[in-house]
Formats: structure tokens, sequence, C-alpha cells
């Protein structure tokens, strides 16, 4: 049995687990963070955390002062226990505005509501396979103070795998308007060209990951050169290497975009050493 935490009441997920005036079901209204669960715990909290408020205060929200890393740690282990998941998993943070108003909210206070599921592996694991990629050409990502939180507005990432799924393809690149790559439908960018890191800048619009910046400061503690630029179509196509990044999945190496084939070498060697990084915080 799965267990929730709505609000602070807890209720078993194998039915309905949030009320018909829910903001983020009716409008879309709020944020919400997806963070990955080893031997029990979950990773990377305190940056989550930190995103998931500054994301809030972006779109007006008005989170209580208590609503810190330490406060979403226990609710989240409880969850787990109650949910006997021991080992891997992942879970779902989410805040949104409170029940009440139309597109003007009655009240800019927050709910929370707190899911969990088990994973079968437990500790960050690299795709047998590369993936086959290309460009999503279909929608542009605006660049605005909202581009690099994870609201729930997700209507271009939907369409984009929509759109991969036709094309017979694992994922697809969203670019912003002015034509540079941001990331893909559910993960941040990184090409590898003569051994250095490029991924996109925050200020192009792609989302602030929690995994992106694992990996830019474990890329640079280990030596590795890392840019945050522009990424063009280009660049991909004399890129040595193209993988991707999210906090559940940790790294995913892509094998191919349109007939350009890639290497995973740096991938494999990153992947190592943020396994590495969590089996040193035990």
């Amino acid at each position: 049995m799965l267990y929730v935490n709505s609000n602070g009441t807890i209720l078993s997920n194998d039915g309905p687990t949030i009320h018909s005036g829910n903001r983020g079901h009716l409008y879309g209204d709020g944020v919400f963070e997806s963070i990955r669960i080893i031997r029990g715990m979950p990773v990377n909290l305190d940056n989550h955390i930190v995103r998931l408020m500054e994301g809030a205060e972006i779109i007006k929200m008005r989170p209580p002062s208590y609503f810190s890393a330490s406060f979403f740690e226990e609710k989240i282990i409880d969850l787990l226990q109650r949910s006997e998941i021991l080992e891997g998993g992942k879970c779902r943070i989410s805040l949104d505005r409170s029940t009440g108003g139309t597109y003007s909210p009655e009240s800019n206070e927050v709910e929370f509501f707190i899911e969990v599921y088990p994973l079968e592996t437990n500790n960050f694991s690299l795709n047998q396979r590369g993936l086959e990629i290309d460009l999503f050409a279909d929608l542009k990502k605006a660049k605005s103070n909202l581009s690099n939180y994870k609201t729930k507005n997700g209507l271009i990432y939907i369409l984009a795998s929509i759109a991969a799924k036709e094309k017979d393809l694992d994922d697809v690149l969203i670019s912003n308007t002015a034509g540079g790559i941001l990331e893909s439908t559910a993960a941040n960018l990184f090409v590898v060209s003569n051994g250095a890191l490029y991924t996109p800048g925050l200020e192009e619009g792609c989302l602030a990951g929690t995994m992106r910046m694992q990996i830019i400061n474990l890329a640079i503690a280990n030596g590795m050169k890392v840019y945050e630029c522009n990424i063009l179509p280009q660049n991909l196509l004399v890129a040595d290497e193209i993988f991707l990044t999210n906090a559940i999945q940790g790294i995913l190496w892509v094998g191919g975009y349109r007939t350009k084939r890639y290497f995973n070498n740096t991938s494999k060697l990153l992947i190592e050493l943020l396994n590495k990084k969590w089996r040193s915080t035990d």
C-alpha cells in the first residue's frame, strides 16, 4: 500500500487524494519537485527545497516559514516507511495555491502534497542503449522569470513528448525563441567536446535542474572544464558526446542525433562519480 500526505492528512494512494477545488488541478497553479530516493532517504533535498521555495515566490505564493528541508524530510521519510519503500524510490512534492477563486485567487497561502513511489534500482544507473533524439520544432520555450522553475504548466513538455513518440524517438530537444537549445522533455542537456562540458546557461531559459548543478560541480571538482553557454544545432553535430540529466534517472547518454553517433565515456565516468558521492553520505 502506498500513501500520500495531503497538506498534513495521510491518505492511501488507491483512491481520490485531492479535492475538486485544488488550484493545481484546475489551473496548473503551483510548483513541484521530483526527488530521488536512495536507501530509503531523499537525495539532494536541500537544493530541491530551495528551488521549490524560489518557484513559489516567483508565482506570488506565500509558503509558511516552517516549510524547510527538515520539515519535508520528516514528512517524506514517514511516507516512505508507511509505504514500505526502504531502498530505491522517488518522491514528488507539490505546492498549490490555496483553494478559492478562479484566475483571480482568493488567497496566496499554500497547500502541500507529497507522494512516493518505489523504484527497482537503488542507485543511479546508466541506460544500456543510447537515446535517439531530434529537435522539437512545433513550439518554442519563451524566456521568462518562470523558465528556471518546475511550474505545473507543462504543456510544451507534453506536446514534445508526444512528438517524440510519433517520430519513434526516445526524446526531443526544446529550443528557446532565439533558437538556442535548452533541454529535453524531462532533463537538462550537456554536450561534450574535446573533454569539456557545455550546457545551456540559466539565462537562456532552461530549467535550473538540481542534477544539472550536481554534475557541473562534480565535473569541476574532477578537473573538467564546464561552460554555461548558448547551444545551437550545429554544436550537436560536432560533439563527441551528448547526455541528459535529471533528479530521478541521474544521467542518460545519447547514442544518436539524426545521422550523428556518439560515445558515452564521459557519461560513464560521471555516473560513477555521482554514485560515489551519494554512497559517501552514509
